[in-house]
């Protein structure tokens, strides 16, 4: 089944009863695309790779800056003005052979959101913007995928998992917050480590999901407050009348998220697709 190298490389997973030989199968067999290769998707991407996920997509249409050196642990000071997938998947490759990288130098719309998703078998979102995070909400409950879900701010963070017909992002948070009351990392700042830790977290519990092992943290959101070094844990519960993933929902396909979110329209020229590649 395995080949000397793998067994070598994997030897760890396969001592534990949990993962074993089948185990590791599932995980080469498991396709996770990861909206984002920043500073969420960088150690959430690093560790499925490590892992020996055998495929993974990665979405993100921005070049490495050196601001985002602090926390976006795939890229490095040589590829600053190289698109970032084009450096996640020279660094996941690099890591472990066994994996397939496919990347999507795009904006995430809602043009290609179910085109783009739908050959993954789990989403790990890891965008800093609501427009994208509802979008990715709204489309893996049309599609039926797995949601691990992260987010991350100065000293905080939180991560959740929302399952096929068990609840979405909408039904924890209905609306989004004005514009005004919600900063990105870029205006408000964040403790490069912070990410890490998500990340991380969020690459477990993708694992998880994909071994089928353990309780993931579906109908909970875990929180994490750095400068207390405290972790709280709150449970959900989906809500009947949620818009997307309710028993009568009124979004039946995919809107304009920035419209819902209080927000300008995208240029044209933000708009541009190119070709997935390996």
């Amino acid at each position: 089944m395995f080949t000397p190298d793998q067994i070598r490389r994997y030897s760890r997973h396969l001592l534990l009863p949990e993962v074993g030989a089948e185990g590791q199968q599932k995980l080469l067999d498991g396709k996770v695309l990861l909206v984002g290769a920043g500073g969420l998707g960088s150690p959430a991407a690093y560790y499925l790779a490590a892992a020996g996920v055998g495929t993974i997509g990665l979405i993100d249409h921005d070049v490495v800056e050196d601001s985002n050196l602090q926390r976006q642990i795939l890229h490095n000071t040589e590829r600053i003005g190289v698109p970032k997938v084009d450096s996640a998947r020279k660094t996941l490759t690099e890591l472990n052979p066994d994996v397939t990288v496919y990347t999507h130098d795009t904006v995430l719309s809602s043009d290609n959101a179910l085109d783009i998703m739908a050959d993954y078998d789990i989403v790990l979102n890891g965008c800093d913007n609501f427009p994208t995070r509802y979008l990715v909400n709204d489309a893996c409950v049309m599609l039926r995928k797995p949601m691990v879900d992260g987010s991350v701010l100065k000293f905080e963070g939180m991560v959740s998992v929302f399952m096929p017909e068990k609840g979405c992002y909408r039904c924890m948070y209905p609306s989004p917050p004005p514009p005004e009351l919600a900063p990105s990392c870029a205006e408000a700042g964040v403790l490069g480590v912070v990410p890490g830790v998500i990340g991380v977290l969020q690459a477990t519990e993708t694992v998880k999901l994909l071994l089928g092992i353990g309780d993931s943290l579906e109908s909970r959101l875990l929180t994490w407050d750095a400068l207390e070094m405290e972790f709280i844990t709150y449970k959900t519960s989906p809500k009947e009348d949620c818009p997307v993933c309710g028993e009568r929902p009124s979004v039946t396909k995919l809107i304009d998220y920035e419209e819902f979110c209080g927000l300008p329209a995208p240029k044209k020229e933000d708009l541009t697709t190119v070709v997935s590649t390996k």
